[in-house]
This record gives structure tokens, sequence and C-alpha cells, in this order.
């Protein structure tokens, strides 16, 4: 079974397997102030990055010997989204970071069937969790320039559910997929004003997915010690693919809004 039409509806997607829309948005220096950062080596600091990310999903998905096509953009996705919660936490002592990222979305979509009698309608939902805990550690600590490198891993769990309503004796199907993956990687953050900064990064690894990334860039604005409003752009690919029957390789790209918050 082949699908590739543009934009196609969250039903069709999942009424084959879950889909994924994915997890990270990036930090400055939580000691920092706005002319001056702070060494690292002077005790706790705490950052909480809540933020949104508007990805468009594209790939192959596949159950049971059935493969489709997936490409829907961000558009496609936010009129299905239902609720979510999207959050960093990077805890640092020093030189040593404790960053974790966490992702859970539901989607849902419902699509009129063309019969007068019994089940007039389908309906679609989707759960996503994506949570990675990782270690690191600052290798450089310049006034304008910091690196860190750190390690994790990154568990997904994707869980669908597709059913008719009214009820009937064969009221659709759900299925769950549960995996982790070891990624390792870092990220630059570089001081270009005294309110200005810019942070590349990324991560690799895989495990039980055969590959398991993600790139990001993000561009920070000062607007008081304590927060800065950050933009920027992400993209994460998976493959998984555990055995013949089972298919899920998707690509995840769009832009990544939040505000960091330092409570240190």
């Amino acid at each position: 079974m082949k699908n590739s039409t543009r934009g196609c509806s969250l039903l069709a997607i999942l009424a084959i397997l879950p889909t994924v829309t994915l997890a990270q948005a990036s930090q400055f220096d939580a000691s920092a102030k706005p002319d001056s950062p702070a060494p690292s080596d002077n005790g706790w600091h705490v950052a909480v990055t809540p933020y949104l990310w508007f990805a468009g999903v594209h790939g192959t998905v596949g159950v049971r010997g059935h493969d489709a096509s997936v490409h829907a953009d961000a558009s496609d996705v936010l009129s299905n989204f239902n609720i979510g919660f999207m959050g960093v936490v990077e805890p640092r002592y020093k030189r040593v970071l404790f960053p974790t990222d966490f992702m859970w979305i539901e989607l849902t979509d419902n699509k009129a069937l063309p019969f007068d009698e019994g089940a007039t309608s389908a309906k679609a939902e989707f759960k996503q969790t994506i949570f990675t805990p990782s270690i690191g550690y600052r290798i450089l600590d310049a006034e304008k320039i910091k690196v860190d490198w750190r390690m994790g891993i990154r568990y997904w769990h994707l869980d669908s559910t597709l059913s008719l309503q009214p009820s009937t004796p064969l009221n659709g199907f759900s299925g769950t997929a549960d995996w982790v993956d070891g990624v390792s990687g870092g990220k630059i953050d570089t001081l270009i004003s005294r309110r200005l900064s810019v942070t590349i990064g990324g991560d690799a690894g895989g495990g039980t997915a055969r590959s398991d990334y993600q790139v990001y860039g993000v561009l920070g604005f000062r607007v008081s010690k304590k927060w800065v409003l950050d933009a920027g752009y992400r993209y994460m690919s998976v493959n998984y693919r555990p055995q013949s029957t089972f298919v899920y390789d998707m690509t995840m790209s769009g832009m990544i809004l939040g505000a960091t918050w330092y409570a240190k």
C-alpha cells in the first residue's frame, strides 16, 4: 500500500502505525549577565526552557507488510494537535551537566465515513513521548564561547488508537511501540553581543533503532538577567525497524520557539 499525497490526514497515517512529531531547545550559560558571563566553577545553576516545536513529518511507516509514505507539513500536524508539553531542564554543577529533554503530545483526527447505517465516522488518537536524560561536561568555558559534550539515552513511546463511532463489535484497533537508543553529542554557545547569543548542537546514536540523530540551531535574545527568548530550527531523524513487519523511518523538522528561565 502506498500513499504519497502531501498533507495527508493523520487518520490515514495513524491507521497504519503511530506517527511522531517531535524534543530540544538550547540554552545560554545559566549564570551569565548580559555583558560578562560568570565562570562555571561557582556551584549549582539551573536553566528551565519550555518550548514549542512546529515540526512537519515525512518518511515511511508500516506494519504487517503494509507500508505508506507520509508527508505532512507543520500546519497539518498543528490542526490535529490536542494537548502536549515540551521542555528542557538543565541543572549544572561547576562544569558537570545533567540536561533532560521531555516531550509529550496528543493528536486526534475525526473522519466521516460514507455509510448511512452502522459506523458513520472514525476517530484516530495518537500519543507520543520522547524522554532524553543525559550527563555532560563543559570542555571549554571562555567568556564568549562555551562548548559542552554530553551523552545519554533517548526513550521513545508511541501509542495510537483507531475507533469507529458509534461503537461496533469490531471497533478498530490500537498499537504501541517502545524503544531506547543511546546518543552522544554536544553544543556550542557563542555570545555575539551583550544580548544576543547563537547556539548550535546535535547528537547521534542508535541501539534499538538503526539510527537516531538530531541537529539544531537557536538564536537567543536576553530580555533580563533571568530570561532569554529563543527561536531556531530543529531537524530529527529516526529509523526503527525491529522486524520485517514493522517500519518507522521518519524525519521531523521545523521551527522552535521557547523561553529560558535561569534560576541562578
